[in-house]
């Protein structure tokens, strides 16, 4: 289809156009600009008839095989496709002008051939009459030649202009179609009747009726043809900024795979081709923000990128740190194969990353089989000690829940950290530094062996709030590895869980949890055996 859109660009828009000039100039020539005196007219435009009719036949198959000559490149770009060459670029963006040239040369060589004739076979007004018809007959031809040429290679253009930008082709722009379209409705209307009056003034005697006439005709084509071609100048620089201004308008709903087609070599095409360029640096700025959350939290990405300018160096904040840590790692890496380590790894560690951004936090860095997070920094987070303490509650039990055949212990304290970028300007990372992150640590590796496999120091539940801290329980004193002074650790309370009401018949007691005791077992613990001592001593007294 494209091939024969080209095709036709040669055949319909050309001969389109020459038909156009030739009316412009027939009726020009006939009806509107005023003959000068002659001696015998009958004859006088029985000759010019026979050259203005005869010219064609010669003018017409020079300019389809010129045409079809210098169409090759683009007939053979749109047929077989590929990257188009230099010389196909060049047909292509060129096409337009160079087929403008090639139909305006030959109305040239023809008004001059007719003016020289009238000026040899009869006087030099007749001459200057026909020459400058001509002359108006050729502007409307080219104008009418490149506007639809242009407008119809624009699928061809875009295939050019998709592969590589052209910069050493200067190709006319903005201002050259506004000129264009200015001649075609304008100017030419009005040099016509510029020639009508100097024929008025040179020629007294010409008839008032006709003079009336002929600026009627001026004037109501000037009107036309103004209204058409600027219609279609306008369309020619609207429709790429229409495309741009929807893009623009996806880009700003999210959808950065907004792309808009290039299909003009102007400034026009420049910008299409500057936003097809934007959208793609915002797709990378995009997928390089993605990949940099990814590596090192979404909270520092975008800490940075606010900034801009990274510092070493930090400020001291008040955090609270959580850390998980495997239990028999080496044994796992020992029994099973690398690619199910890593499957089970990246099960553990998408369940904690899960639990810790649902409360807040933000996993500073995975250590082998470990992990870091933080509540309260970068940003800061309200009541970040019960944040720690309740991801910590939970991951515990989704750990088992979820991932049973691993066993973890996790660590929670609280207090004064350094925050900032630690390690050289040419490569470094967001970290916190402090006493709370080592203590952490070692609570870890002591929940290790603890049975519920998650402890936390007295400091950060003392820094909860009450709502969380109730979920706890204060425990002995230990002094944890590495440190001088001991830490009082802290538990969370067992899990109540309310029984359903039982059945009447078959009655049946639930069988305890190592962790979690129910209401009505606790009561037959407490209760029962009190009451069967006030039944012995009611007997006995009896």
């Amino acid at each position: 289809m494209l091939e024969i859109r080209v095709r036709w660009v040669l055949l319909v828009v050309v001969g389109f156009a020459n038909l156009v000039g030739a009316l412009v100039v027939l009726l020009f020539a006939t009806f509107v600009v005023p003959d000068p005196p002659l001696e015998d007219r009958d004859y006088v435009h029985q000759v010019n008839a026979i050259a203005f009719f005869s010219y064609p036949v010669v003018a017409a198959p020079v300019a389809l095989a010129a045409g079809l000559w210098l169409w090759r490149p683009v007939v053979s770009l749109v047929r077989d496709g590929g990257e188009p060459d230099r010389r196909q670029r060049r047909a292509v963006l060129l096409g337009p002008l160079r087929l403008t040239l090639l139909v305006g040369g030959l109305w040239v060589v023809g008004a001059m051939g007719w003016a020289v004739l009238d000026l040899v076979l009869f006087t030099g007004r007749l001459a200057v009459k026909t020459g400058l018809t001509c002359l108006l007959g050729a502007a409307t031809t080219c104008s009418i030649v490149y506007l639809l040429s242009e407008r119809l290679l624009r699928p061809a253009a875009a295939l050019v202009l998709a592969a590589e930008r052209p910069r050493r082709i200067r190709l006319p722009g903005v201002t050259t179609r506004v000129m264009l379209a200015w001649a075609l409705g304008t100017a030419i209307p009005v040099f016509g009747l510029i020639c009508v009056a100097i024929a008025a003034l040179a020629a007294p005697d010409i008839n008032v009726v006709q003079l009336a006439i002929t600026i009627l005709g001026l004037g109501g084509a000037a009107l036309l043809a103004g209204v058409y071609v600027t219609y279609m100048a306008t369309r020619a620089i609207a429709d790429p900024i229409k495309a741009v201004r929807k893009g623009m308008a996806r880009v700003e709903r999210g959808d950065l795979s907004a792309e808009v087609a290039v299909y003009d070599a102007s400034e026009v095409g420049q910008l299409q081709a500057g936003f097809n360029h934007m959208v793609a640096g915002l797709r990378e700025h995009e997928r390089l923000r993605d990949l940099f959350g990814r590596h090192v939290g979404e909270e520092v990405a975008d800490l940075a990128l606010e900034r801009g300018d990274i510092t070493l160096g930090g400020e001291t904040r008040e955090v609270a740190v959580l850390f998980v840590d495997l239990t028999g790692s080496t044994r796992l890496a020992d029994t099973r194969s690398p690619d199910e380590v890593v499957g089970l790894l990246n099960k553990f560690f998408g369940v904690v990353v899960q639990v810790v951004a649902r409360h807040g936090g933000w996993i500073n860095k995975f250590e082998g089989d470990a992990a870091l997070a933080i509540f309260g920094a970068p940003t800061q987070v309200e009541d970040s000690a019960g944040a720690a303490l309740g991801a910590a509650r939970e991951l515990a039990m989704r750990l088992r829940t979820e991932v049973p055949m691993l066993d973890a212990g996790i660590g929670v304290s609280a207090g004064p950290v350094v925050a900032g970028y630690i390690g050289a300007e040419q490569r470094f990372e967001y970290t916190v530094i402090g006493d709370p992150v080592n203590e952490a640590a070692r609570l870890s590796d002591l929940a290790k062996s603890h049975e519920g496999r998650v402890l936390a120091s007295e400091a950060v539940l003392e820094l909860a709030h009450l709502s969380e801290a109730d979920e706890w329980d204060l425990g002995r004193s230990v002094t944890l590895r590495g440190r001088s002074r001991p830490t009082r650790l802290g538990t969370p309370k067992p899990v109540v869980v309310e029984d359903a009401e039982e059945p009447r018949t078959a009655p049946s007691l639930p069988v305890p949890h190592p962790l979690r005791w129910s209401r009505k077992v606790m009561l037959g613990v407490l209760v029962l055996p009190r009451a069967a001592r006030g039944a012995r001593k009611q007997d006995e007294d009896e």
